[in-house]
């Protein structure tokens, strides 16, 4: 059976992950956003997808008629498409083939899915002992290990709600996909170090991370804060101190050693906030800068441990001069004297920013069906190299160039394969 072919290109120009093959079974996000790296990266992903049908995200959330949703268009950039059933002799036979000619598996089905077509790992290690076999689960082994897991029960289950939130309201979840594509980033990590270890030893070998391991991973500084409450300390950083015996929800407080919070701007619209952290050495200049040279030696905030107990006064007085300029000028200031600050960026301003999309991290793409659109680019930067952002592909759009080169099929068996509905 014939090698995929592997294009040459210079030493300059050629990817990280150049002649890196990946077999994607991932759907919705998880999954999809590990291997989306993977092919940013330069790896050959190749998505198998259920024949007619394909990733569910490409119905999800349209915002277009009979188009691939954004949900699908933005997991699945630099990908080719597969169209293929498992469940046919010859979709079996075809997913061997490929099983042979990959370096990398990916998945994302519930528990024992693969397993119970025939494919556990024992069988898939011994068609390919150089491959490695990546699963994405919710749970690991224990009480968990059979439950369905999404963005939001991830979260929940992997500490993140718990701590998030304000104290009379309820846990709260986050926007970021701390969950699925948290773990999917978890999964990337792991496999480039099978791979590398691979380099050493010739083996493959089973992966598997878990959403709730890795929202708790994310957690870890709440987890410093549970032991310490355990060990009797106070966690003096938080405003509210009715803890319970476990870590509170803090609203806005940063939790680490310096204290910060949000704090409105003009003109006092739904995302008009900055957030501002004082550091020990920058409560001078921000006095300052406020007009309020009286409170550097006042004996109430001139110190950290002073100012500790009164955080709301304290963020309260800031917040009088912050709410005389737009964020963006309350950030020009804080630069100045050298305060830490952030103007809160909402999506709308992040999809218009110009450095994003002078840097590629707001790509712009273009879609055979969709037009044009824009997406998240690469977050990770190698001198050597370079990322190129290209759009996902249609469903099955790669089945017949990927059947050529992995089976040397032609266009008559192509046919049989679309009337049986293997393809």
């Amino acid at each position: 059976m014939e090698q995929i072919a592997t294009p040459t290109v210079p030493a300059t120009e050629e990817k990280a992950l150049a002649g890196v093959r990946v077999l994607d079974m991932t759907h919705v996000q998880a999954g999809p956003s590990c291997t989306q790296i993977l092919a940013w990266l330069g790896a050959d992903v190749i998505k198998i997808e259920l024949p007619g049908r394909g990733d569910i995200t490409r119905q999800q959330l349209r915002d277009l008629p009979g188009v691939d949703s954004l949900y699908f268009t933005m997991l699945n950039g630099n990908k080719r498409s597969l169209t293929l059933n498992t469940k046919t002799e010859h979709g079996r036979e075809i997913f061997k083939a490929l099983i042979r000619h990959c370096d990398v598996l990916v998945e994302n089905f519930g528990p024992g899915v693969l397993d119970r077509q025939g494919f556990t790992w024992e069988t898939i290690h011994e068609l390919n002992p150089r491959l490695i076999y990546a699963s994405i689960k919710g749970f690991g082994a224990g009480r968990y290990a059979d439950a369905k897991a999404y963005e939001t029960v991830a979260q929940a289950m992997g500490g993140a709600m718990s701590t998030t939130g304000w104290e009379d309201g309820p846990p709260t979840s986050t926007g970021a996909q701390i969950g699925d594509s948290g773990t999917g980033v978890h999964t990337v990590a792991a496999i480039l170090a099978a791979l590398f270890q691979r380099v050493r030893t010739g083996r493959g070998q089973r992966v598997v991370c878990t959403m709730q391991d890795s929202v708790l991973n994310l957690c870890r500084v709440k987890m410093r804060d549970q032991q310490r409450i355990l060990n009797g300390g106070k966690l003096n950083e938080y405003p509210n101190q009715h803890v319970d015996g476990v870590v509170p929800r803090s609203g806005n407080a940063s939790g680490g050693g310096q204290p910060g919070s949000a704090l409105r701007c003009k003109p006092g619209g739904m995302n008009d906030y900055v957030y501002l952290i004082i550091q020990p050495h920058g409560w001078a200049p921000l006095c300052e800068a406020m007009g309020r040279p009286e409170l550097i030696d006042d004996p109430r905030y001139a110190t950290p441990e002073a100012r500790l107990p009164r955080l709301s006064d304290v963020f309260g007085i800031i917040e009088q001069w912050t709410s005389k300029y737009t964020k963006y000028e309350v950030l020009e200031r804080c630069n100045t004297i050298d305060v830490p600050c952030g103007p809160i960026l909402d999506m709308k301003e992040l999809l218009e920013d110009e450095s994003l999309r002078a840097r590629g991290m707001i790509a712009e793409v273009h879609h055979p069906e969709r037009g044009t659109y824009h997406t998240v680019g690469n977050p990770l930067n190698l001198s050597d190299s370079p990322t190129e952002v290209r759009r996902s592909p249609l469903l099955g759009e790669h089945t017949a160039e990927i059947l050529r080169e992995v089976m040397g099929y032609g266009e008559s068996d192509l046919e049989s394969l679309r009337a049986e509905g293997t393809v």
